[in-house]
């Protein structure tokens, strides 16, 4: 039985040497070697000294950051509304439609519906409000990248708040908890491992963007993204964009270990 069991993984550890190992080991040699082959700390020492790379770091954080945010501020009430109505299956259903379908496509979807003769500025038209450039700002980006992620977020917390006991927020509200103190001490407490699992979900991939950066936030989000996007699509200069794809890599396992540090904890 053992070795039924060992020969159906042999499929599951191919695909993750050839897809997810070796791509990584590829990066990280190309990341320390410079352009003869050599072994070398020349792009590492290039990307530190280099002031826009930390800036496109640090923006990569502010983002992502906001990204995740705003992600969370719509998910967790979608979450219990969701969690606490009939027909949970078919509200979850158009929660995870959206994934279906491309992201380049959804990306164009919303240019038609931010432009200058898009859907948003025709109802601002009929209000008697002018038209107004909502592409290529920050703020668009931030929305539609929040709005990408969200099924990435609902997910975790419904699964968290679906398995909570009502009898403990029946106890609660017997002791004399109001709706706040019952959500505050009781609800958002025993949820938190939905919680992280949805920041997870959403920070890390938020911290690589490019497509959207690129056709709805134009040149005014520069990212790490799409600063790998450049050295590897533009400049050629792959050793340094491997270089960057590693730093991100590494900044993305940082995030995860400490996003799941605590829950180890408890």
């Amino acid at each position: 039985m053992k070795n039924k069991s060992s020969f159906f993984l042999i499929p599951y550890l191919m695909w993750l040497l050839l897809f997810v190992a070796m791509p990584i080991i590829l990066l990280t040699v190309n990341a320390f070697t410079d352009t003869q082959g050599q072994i070398s700390l020349t792009n590492l020492r290039a990307f530190l000294a280099n002031g826009a790379c930390l800036k496109m770091m640090v923006n990569s954080f502010w983002y992502a950051l906001l990204i995740t945010g705003l992600t969370l501020l719509v998910s967790y009430p979608l979450a219990l509304v969701i969690a606490n109505c009939r027909h949970q299956r078919l509200w979850l259903l158009l929660v995870i439609l959206p994934t279906w379908i491309n992201l380049l496509l959804k990306t164009y979807a919303f240019i038609g519906l931010l432009g200058q003769h898009g859907l948003v500025n025709q109802a601002l038209q009929f209000f008697g409000v002018a038209p107004r450039q909502l592409l290529f700002t920050k703020a668009a980006f931030v929305v539609v990248a929040a709005y990408i992620e969200i099924p990435f977020m609902v997910l975790p917390i419904y699964d968290s708040l679906h398995a909570l006991d009502k009898q403990i927020v029946a106890a609660a509200r017997d002791l004399g908890a109001n709706a706040w103190q019952t959500f505050w001490r009781v609800i958002w407490p025993l949820t938190l491992p939905g919680v992280r699992a949805g920041v997870q979900a959403v920070f890390i991939p938020s911290l690589s963007l490019f497509i959207i950066t690129r056709l709805i936030g134009g040149n005014k989000v520069i990212t790490l993204g799409t600063a790998i996007e450049e050295y590897f699509l533009t400049t050629m200069n792959w050793h340094m964009g491997s270089m960057i794809g590693v730093i991100l890599i590494v900044i993305m396992v940082l995030v995860l270990l400490a996003t799941s540090g605590k829950e180890q904890n408890r």
